[in-house]
């Protein structure tokens, strides 16, 4: 089982910017407190691992769900945020007036940031990221710390939805999503933005799926 969680809130959202990869983008007063509420949310959860992006927003926030677990956090790239290239530091008012924002917004499939990555490329290895995480994980909680974008992407990949369409999923600072990859090639999406309480499934994924059908 996947639980993605966004990071909490940091200055950098509230003014606009993409923070993207620049170091020392933290965690603000409120964002500290939606970390923590979303960690006690997962509390009642087995989780046996915690893998977070390696940018300081997602550390910061890993670090209470980890905490709670006694876990140590396990850093992997590719969950890390989208390669803005040249964007990376902008405001997102003035990126909104250049031409390529449509593409961004109605095309992303279609787009590349100048010298960053293409959403397609993103979506990819983020993927695979968790494909890997879930192979080495089978019947275990896992919780897997990153960014609104990404989140999105992965949701819209395993939802079956094409990336063009990935902007109308809304993932909230601190939310919860639940994703669980089943052996047998079945993905079920349990939960999408969720802001409260969460407790283990009453079965295993796989008997709820026979006694629907």
């Amino acid at each position: 089982m996947i639980v993605l969680v966004r990071h909490g809130e940091n200055d950098w959202v509230k003014k606009h910017r993409l923070a993207g990869w620049i170091p020392g983008v933290h965690l603000n007063e409120n964002g500290h407190k939606q970390a923590a509420d979303a960690a006690q949310r997962l509390a009642n959860l087995p989780v046996k691992a915690v893998y977070s992006s390696p940018v300081t927003r997602c550390m910061e926030t890993a670090v209470y769900i980890a905490n709670n677990h006694q876990l140590e956090i396990i850093e992997r790239e590719d969950i890390g945020e989208v390669h803005y290239g040249k964007w990376e530091g902008k405001k997102i008012k003035k990126l909104a007036r250049k031409k390529a924002w449509h593409a961004v917004q109605h095309t992303p499939s279609r787009f590349q940031f100048p010298q960053g990555e293409s959403l397609r490329e993103v979506q990819f290895r983020a993927v695979q990221a968790l494909e890997e995480i879930s192979s080495q994980h089978k019947d275990e909680y896992v919780a897997v710390v990153s960014h609104a974008d990404l989140i999105k992407m992965l949701l819209a990949h395993y939802l079956g939805v094409h990336l063009d369409l990935f902007q109308r999923i809304e993932i909230s600072p601190a939310s919860v999503s639940v994703l669980a990859l089943l052996e047998n090639g079945m993905v079920r999406v349990l939960r999408v933005n969720d802001t409260g309480p969460l407790q283990p499934p009453p079965q295993p994924p796989e008997k709820a799926d026979d006694e629907t059908n």
